[in-house]
């Protein structure tokens, strides 16, 4: 599963933007202020929607008059997201439109559609359409020899108009793509690491399958992958040793008083460090790696700028262990002011935004004739956007 369009219409700054054609591992690159942070939000915003619902969502985030673009005659919320499901041994391009709106001083989901063409050809039908929390969903969807007048349609009414449909529904197996996008959703990663909250000695007992997006259960996912999955876990610590210099092996350990912690040894002592004692640097790159060798990739994953407190000669093998994961089946999301992680990628996995009168535009590095020719010749993407080549993304 892969998104390959998204649309945002009236998200704060992000007033009227489109990603089309995206790779598996996108880049993401722009002045400060130009939306970056924002357009990451959105995954978030979607998840908590699905998490609790449409009104705690924008809560958190201010309200619906502080999410809704300034200026906006259109006083709605939008998104589309395109993305490739298989159903039924065939592939589809599933569409999934959120409206939200605001009424009365309540907040609602005024339209929810999931849709997909049944065929090769003809119109996309709709096997989820709900407005203000009632509406209808197909449940043998994937009978597609069935006339669409045979199609089972499921009339349903939720408990109120500002959860959504995908939430509920996504629950049973019967709707099959409302089921498959609530698990995207769900199964998304927003990385939000601290160094901080990654540090020092955590409860053994916790949640572990996977890297948190504070990074505060590293120990536990370390020790998860160290008993479980010995083989990934050797492999994380011979990419360490090639990327921290000193460090030899690291291991999570469990304290008399029931606490669990990293041990990271550095071959010039005889005695390790435990955690709390190791450089920013060190509990970043063994975070990364930790979250880049999960087991079970997420389906997407963004991270913000990930060069923070590396080292800038490890930027083009952090692009390289990027894309492997996306190779692995986890689509990518980076965003980054580093020149030296740009040159690492290719024109197709760039997009850059600038910000024009307060709103925010995405353009792709590969629709730019100018940049095209650059690379052919052997330029690099992070040279280019050094020396000014993409256009508008400098904010002077």
């Amino acid at each position: 599963m892969r998104i390959e369009t998204l649309r945002i219409k009236n998200y704060k700054a992000l007033r009227d933007v489109e990603l089309k054609s995206i790779p598996k591992f996108c880049v993401l690159v722009g002045a400060n202020g130009t939306g970056k942070t924002t357009l990451f939000d959105v995954f978030g915003f979607l998840k908590d929607c699905l998490t609790y619902n449409v009104r705690k969502a924008l809560q958190v985030r201010g309200g619906f008059k502080e999410v809704l673009s300034r200026n906006s005659d259109h006083k709605k919320i939008e998104f589309e997201i395109q993305f490739r499901l298989e159903i039924a041994g065939f592939e589809r391009l599933v569409t999934y439109i959120l409206c939200i709106a605001e009424t009365k001083g309540k907040v609602e989901v005024e339209r929810e559609i999931l849709r997909y063409k049944r065929g090769a050809s003809g119109k996309p039908y709709h096997f989820l359409d709900f407005s203000k929390g009632k509406g209808y969903a197909i449940t043998n969807e994937e009978d597609f020899s069935k006339q669409e007048e045979a199609l089972n349609r499921e009339e349903q009414e939720l408990d109120s108009p500002d959860i959504l449909a995908v939430k509920g529904l996504g629950q049973f197996e019967r709707f099959k793509a409302a089921s498959a996008f609530r698990q995207l959703i769900e199964n998304w990663h927003v990385s939000d690491f601290h160094i901080n909250a990654a540090r020092g000695a955590k409860d053994a007992a916790g949640y572990e399958d996977h890297l948190s997006d504070s990074g505060d259960n590293l120990q536990l996912v370390a020790r998860n992958i160290f008993e479980n999955e010995p083989d990934i876990f050797r492999n994380i610590i011979e990419r360490m040793k090639h990327r921290v210099p000193g460090i030899t092996d690291i291991k999570p350990i469990l304290t008399e008083d029931g606490k669990l912690l990293l041990k990271f040894q550095d071959g010039s002592f005889q005695d390790p460090f435990i955690d709390r004692y190791v450089s920013d640097g060190t509990i970043k790159m063994f975070a990364y790696l930790v979250l880049l060798h999960d087991p079970k990739p997420h389906p997407v994953l963004c991270v913000e700028e990930p060069e923070n407190q590396l080292y800038v000669n490890l930027m083009p093998e952090l692009a390289e262990e990027f894309r492997d994961y996306s190779e692995r089946g986890g689509q990518v999301f980076v965003s980054t002011h580093s020149p030296d992680f740009l040159n690492a990628t290719n024109i197709d996995e760039v997009f850059w935004l600038v910000k024009i009168n307060g709103s925010t535009q995405i353009k792709r590095a590969a629709d730019n004739e100018q940049l095209q020719s650059f690379m052919k010749e052997g330029d690099q993407m992070g040279y280019l956007w050094k020396q000014g080549f993409f256009d508008g993304v400098d904010p002077k």
